[in-house]
């Protein structure tokens, strides 16, 4: 495999952007040769859609206009997407223009619809050779050539800070290109940008020609580019009079430059010549290679969707290098609802007047947001954490900005589960599959309340409790889908636990706590998950597995213990001692029933319980089948090794809730899920549904069967895929139990998966791309560490292995350095008000008075001896 990884720590010196000095970004994965043919990185704020870029330098995946667009160039047509170019001359008059990008990969020379080649800009000269340098949000690609004499570099990111999503929500892709002059002479440079003016199109808006043989996006309106300034910034503002302004892609696109304050030349270009099969390229094109200055013609003819440009032009002196900055920014304020027939807003759009004054407002704060962004991406980094484990928490975290998720205009959060080329993968933040996921409680803990309040409020039934796993917009109680996950609901209650405890936010909790007895006791009800009230889940469960299961299972079992213990702590908080005093009777009776009942001496299993009438289903309660068939269910584990069995266990861990059955038999199941759910090489396996590990690749089976002769004769539909969400989910209950080499593996089986050659390092897919689960990896970082942090108690813990760590509550994060003598706790943002710093294996350090915190501080905890 054609790739290196190496991590580097930088003291980071910031200088002004426009001046002849650059800056200097960390690095943690470097991607070279054929490893960056599937690199595409979001870059754009939460919940404000991103434009994405490639290994070799090209834009693509155009996602700013509300809804999901995949291998959409921002155009009519691929030879037409978003491109930067590079103009020079030498002393001696020399000229070269070439595009910013670096070859296209050779697997892309022929497609099957024209036998041509399908990549975008592929006509275009350019660099012969490039690589691909990340530490999400940042991206470095460099370009060689041993035939130019200069080396370029692209570099982009948004900026990135956990606990600020309002820093973090800002809609705009910040573009720089360094050019170093390799040689002993002067040199005359130009660098420009082009896009078409796609406002009214979004990707999925197309008509079928007899001209072409794909179909031809439409949707512009005789838009219109106008050259502009103001205080901060020069370029191209692009707008639409004509575009519906209902539309869901009606907005505004600013293409614009910080560098002209210095003795930079800059040059427009508001159209091209419009005659001719892609004359208006070839015009580009002509006029750039002239003398990098670009001559702003008009056009009596005029097109809908116009293209502009934007040029720079400046002299290198020998040696020289310098960074040029670009801000494409953007104001699309009519995000549409799940099915796209009502208008609820963007809250980013709320913020701003149009998609100039984003770059306007930026600008002045742009120097303090990068370097927080770096503050936090090299505090990462410089944590003792495997290289690999911190790739795979922080480049899916990029999932959070990519089309998966949104923000209404009231700031509401809400996401899909995955998305698809042009549409949204199952709506409704679903619970059962945002379960798994820990990005956002401990980067945006704000945004993960926002969750809870949005499903206590709008998600539970008044009636019966039942909540909803998937909720509808616009917002109206009682009014989503009237369909119960077990899984979901009993999740939803633990991380309900999670987000008062992180935030220390006793008003959310009193306020939700009626609706979080509602929920719990919805398990309860006749025909109910557990009807008996034996702590023991026997009923109908429809899960994360698209299917019900019928009887006892460890999947749902250890969800339903996990909340018991939940919601034992918060009633005891909130004095509802009769409701304490219940979950704690059916937690013991129920983790004593699950290791006699469901523990085969290896793992826990399910008992098959068929329901023999539908009568016997509680109302509500969401069956997905066949009731012909619930007298001999189908889809079942049976006696299966599941690979996620201990889920609600992973929470608990993390909650510092304790173990929910016999820690011997926890640490046994985890043992053989390696054991039996291992599989060396996929190629061996058969699978008749998604394939997400092919030939030659490793990872760990949704369910395997020891004897397999037990095996069900129409097993769980999903039985032989793979799902990296809950490899990461089983990785953190195994470092939980010990067995970190193994957990360790498991993620360095996946991200090896997701090497840039094979699948996108930004794009873990299960049910569409940049799928939630797989923001589970997140929780990995907290099992290595074993931080947990309870604002409602001051209580910060921590591992007692020598090394130093991140931590993030959500609200603050920094390091934490710790030896055999002495805790020191580093904030680098937010607050922390602290009474108890606890060491996990040793004695708890109970302060006399609270030590306040803010950024900056740190703090020394001596640690006692024993």
């Amino acid at each position: 495999m054609n790739i290196s990884r190496r991590i580097f720590f930088f003291i980071i010196s910031l200088l002004s952007i426009s001046s002849a000095q650059t800056t200097t970004w960390p690095v943690l994965t470097h991607y070279e040769g054929k490893n960056i043919e599937k690199i595409a990185m979001p870059v754009g704020g939460i919940g404000t859609g991103t434009i994405s870029i490639g290994g070799n330098g090209q834009w693509h995946d155009v996602e700013i206009m509300n809804k999901p667009a995949l291998g959409y160039y921002g155009s009519d047509s691929p030879k037409r997407a978003p491109f930067f170019m590079f103009w020079l001359q030498d002393d001696k008059g020399n000229k070269k223009t070439k595009s910013l990008m670096g070859p296209v990969p050779l697997s892309e020379y022929q497609n099957s619809e024209n036998n041509l080649v399908s990549l975008p800009n592929f006509g275009f000269p350019r660099f012969a050779e490039s690589t691909f340098d990340a530490a999400y949000p940042f991206a470095t690609v460099t370009f060689e050539d041993d035939d130019m004499p200069v080396t370029a570099k692209l570099k982009t990111f948004n900026p990135f800070i956990p606990a600020d999503a309002e820093a973090s929500g800002i809609p705009i892709a910040v573009i720089r290109y360094e050019i170093k002059n390799k040689t002993d002479k002067p040199l005359k440079v130009a660098i420009a940008g082009s896009l078409d003016n796609f406002i009214g199109m979004d990707g999925s808006k197309k008509i079928e020609t007899i001209f072409r043989s794909y179909p031809y996006p439409v949707g512009a309106k005789n838009n219109k580019n106008i050259i502009r300034q103001s205080e901060n910034i020069k370029g191209i503002f692009m707008v639409s009079d004509s575009v519906d302004k209902r539309d869901i892609a009606w907005g505004t696109i600013a293409l614009a430059t910080t560098s002209f304050k210095d003795s930079e030349i800059i040059s427009y270009r508001t159209e091209l010549n419009p005659e001719g099969w892609n004359s208006d390229i070839n015009d580009l094109w002509n006029d750039f290679e002239d003398d990098g200055v670009f001559e702003n013609k008009i056009y009596d003819r005029k097109v809908d969707s116009p293209r502009g440009a934007l040029s720079v032009k400046f002299t290198l002196k020998p040696k020289e290098s310098r960074e040029i900055q670009f801000l494409l920014s953007w104001y699309f304020p009519n995000r549409k609802n799940w099915d796209e027939k009502e208008i609820v807003g963007n809250y980013y759009t709320t913020r701003y007047s149009d998609a100039w004054d984003v770059s306007e407002k930026t600008v002045p704060k742009l120097k303090s947001l990068e370097q927080k962004t770096l503050e936090f991406v090299n505090t990462l980094l410089e944590s003792d954490y495997p290289p690999k484990v911190k790739e795979a928490a922080l480049f899916n975290s990029s999932t959070l900005r990519s089309q998966t998720t949104f923000r209404t205009k009231d700031g509401r959060f809400f996401g899909w589960e995955g998305i698809y080329p042009n549409k949204g993968s199952c709506y409704g933040n679903c619970s059962h599959v945002w379960n798994y996921e820990f990005a956002t409680p401990y980067l945006f803990g704000s945004l993960a309340k926002s969750m809870r309040e949005t499903e206590y409020q709008y998600a539970l039934w008044d009636d019966t409790g039942l909540m909803s796993f998937r909720i509808s917009l616009p917002l109206i109680k009682n009014s989503s889908w009237k369909a119960a996950a077990a899984d979901g609901q009993m999740g939803t209650i633990m991380k309900t636990y999670r987000e008062w405890q992180l935030s220390g936010d006793n008003d959310f909790l009193r306020k939700v706590y009626p609706g979080v007895k509602k929920a719990l006791s919805f398990a309860w009800i006749k025909g109910g998950w557990d009807a008996n009230k034996d702590g023991l889940m026997e009923g109908c469960q429809h899960n994360t597995m698209d299917i019900e299961y019928f009887g006892p299972n460890p999947e749902i079992e250890f969800w339903y213990l996990g909340a018991l213990r939940a919601a034992s702590e918060m009633a005891a908080f909130m004095n509802d001692n009769e409701f304490e005093t219940t979950c704690k009777e059916l937690f013991t009776r129920g983790s004593k029933l699950t290791d006699e009942q469901l523990f085969n001496g290896e793992y826990y299993n399910q008992k098959i319980q068929p329901v023999y009438d539908e009568k016997s289903i509680a109302e509500g309660t969401f069956f997905s089948g066949d009731y012909s068939n619930i007298q001999n269910p189908i889809f079942q584990i049976g006696e299966g090794c599941l690979v996620d069995q201990m889920v609600g266990q992973n929470m608990a861990y993390i909650l510092d809730l304790g173990n929910l059955a016999k820690p011997e038999h926890i640490r046994k199941a985890y043992q053989s899920i390696y054991k039996y759910n291992h599989v060396k090489n996929f190629g061996d396996i058969f699978n008749n549904m998604r394939t997400f590990a092919m030939e030659g690749e490793s990872g760990l089976i949704l369910v395997s069967y020891p004897d397999p002769a037990k095996k069900p004769d129409v097993p769980l539909s999903y039985a032989s895929e793979v799902w990296s969400g809950l490899e990461y989910t089983i990785a953190t209950g195994m470092i939980f139990s010990g067995l970190i080499n193994n957990g360790i593996e498991t993620v360095n089986m996946v991200r090896d998966r997701y090497d840039g050659y094979k699948r996108n390092p930004f794009n873990e897919g299960e049910c569409g791309n940049h799928y939630v689960r797989a923001m589970a990896s997140w929780s990995v970082i907290l099992a290595l560490s074993e931080f947990s942090f309870s604002a409602v108690d001051k209580k910060f813990s921590i591992t007692s292995k020598p090394g130093k760590y991140f931590w993030s509550n959500g609200y603050a994060w920094g390091n934490v350095e710790v030896n055999d003598h002495q805790v020191n706790i580093n904030l680098k943002f937010g607050k922390l008000d602290l009474k108890i710093v606890e060491v996990k294996g040793r004695k708890g350090i109970e302060l006399e008075t609270d030590v306040l915190m803010e950024a900056g501080d740190s703090h020394v905890f001596l640690l006692s001896e024993g």
